[in-house]
């Protein structure tokens, strides 16, 4: 056969795949040697964290063929990480997550290039994934074609919160003495001195306040691990949930930079809590997304001043939006509060929107105000694509004058 004649790599499995015709691959699937070349040349991966599950992707990925690897990750590696970060060692204690990672992973894999190479892409897809326990989660986002990030943001469990006056009156739980002495008993006794929560004396004082809190009301179960934990929302890894999370982003990694399969569609979820479950649920867009939806389309004269438009929100039908502030890109055009930053943009109520937006024919802008929903007021925050009529040649007449 052909591809016996065809030079074979270290991983059997990934000529397997890439070197194979096959039934359930992409159009634009070609197997042979110089695709498996073409993702170790040009392919360049970022991976965002080199924690548990970073550590396990760089891995999976370097060994996947992957060669221009980048890494992000602002922490620096702590004790309790090496029992499942397992690139790092005792004596990386201290320094850079990214930095150590990166070298690791390049003393691992003899074939990573630390060369850039850049690629010409319009498309970027994302791969995410998640763990947390036994549970665990993988994803692909595909620009245009797949909810985003923002889409699918009410995933995420609201973080844990514990009322002050639980706190300081009624504790139940030992996470809520630690909170006492992290949040209230720290103030008392060292006013004005910031808790440094990587301050390992810092910690074993809350630890022990905790404690005395505990015994006074009869509460069981804190423990140092569990102070650092409550203290810096520390999420719990498992590094087999790590491994496995982990096989799924690379495989799919693999499937989107070589068309060797058809992608996941779209989120994946792991749960190892009681024997093992694995769905696949494919998620739409969101047509009032505030970052991949179109928007609510606005044509708009260029005379139209900031405060007009404002006016204009609320008797619009799709938006009828009172008390509106208005923002466009990283500028605050008009905030309603706090006073201060009233009074800072104030001025520009009475100015030409188009100004305001620098003469820009078309963009976006996010309006945040109050509107009605089943007789109850309520705040919103709304995505606005804004077309100046006739600002084509606004534009054109000032390059002319300019020239």
């Amino acid at each position: 056969m052909a591809e016996s004649t065809v030079h074979q790599s270290r991983s059997r499995d990934l000529d397997k795949l890439l070197l194979r015709p096959g039934n359930l691959v992409a159009p634009t699937f070609e197997p042979g040697a110089q695709l498996r070349d073409d993702l170790q040349e040009y392919a360049r991966i970022l991976v965002v964290g080199a924690g548990g599950l970073g550590c396990e992707l760089l891995k999976d990925l370097a060994l996947s063929g992957f060669k221009n690897l980048e890494v992000i990750d602002m922490d620096r590696i702590e004790v309790t990480n090496l029992n499942r970060q397992f690139l790092f060692r005792l004596e990386d204690v201290g320094k850079p997550k990214a930095e150590v990672a990166a070298r690791r992973v390049m003393e691992r894999v003899s074939e990573y290039d630390s060369d850039d190479k850049p690629i010409e892409e319009t498309v970027k897809p994302m791969v995410d994934g998640g763990t947390e326990g036994f549970k665990g989660h993988a994803r692909v986002i595909i620009p245009g074609s797949t909810p985003c990030f923002e889409c699918t943001i009410w995933l995420f469990p609201p973080q844990v919160k514990f009322p002050l006056c639980t706190l300081a009156e009624t504790p139940r739980t030992a996470a809520h003495c630690i909170e006492y002495a992290h949040l209230i008993k720290w103030d008392e006794v060292h006013s004005g001195k910031t808790f440094d929560p990587d301050d390992p004396e810092h910690m074993k004082w809350v630890y022990t306040e905790a404690v005395k809190r505990a015994e006074l009301f009869g509460i069981q179960g804190v423990t140092y691990s569990l102070t650092q934990g409550v203290v810096k929302n520390i999420i719990p890894a498992i590094a087999s949930t790590n491994a496995i999370v982990s096989a799924a982003c690379t495989l799919e990694t693999l499937k989107l930079v070589s068309g060797c399969s058809k992608t996941l569609s779209n989120y994946l979820t792991y749960n190892g809590v009681e024997g093992l479950h694995i769905k696949v649920t494919e998620f739409v867009k969101d047509k009032d997304c505030l970052v991949c939806g179109p928007g609510v389309l606005l044509e708009l004269d260029t005379s139209v001043t900031l405060q007009k438009f404002i006016d204009m929100l609320e008797e619009h039908p799709k938006l009828l939006l009172s008390k509106a502030s208005v923002r466009h890109q990283a500028t605050n055009l008009y905030m309603q509060a706090p006073q201060v930053l009233e009074e800072m943009t104030r001025s520009n109520l009475n100015l030409p929107l188009f100004e305001l937006m620098g003469k820009v024919p078309r963009d976006i802008v996010h309006v945040t105000g109050t509107t009605s929903r089943d007789g109850k007021k309520a705040s919103c925050l709304r995505k606005l694509c804004l077309v100046f009529k006739g600002a084509d040649a606004v534009t054109d007449q000032d390059m002319a004058v300019g020239a």
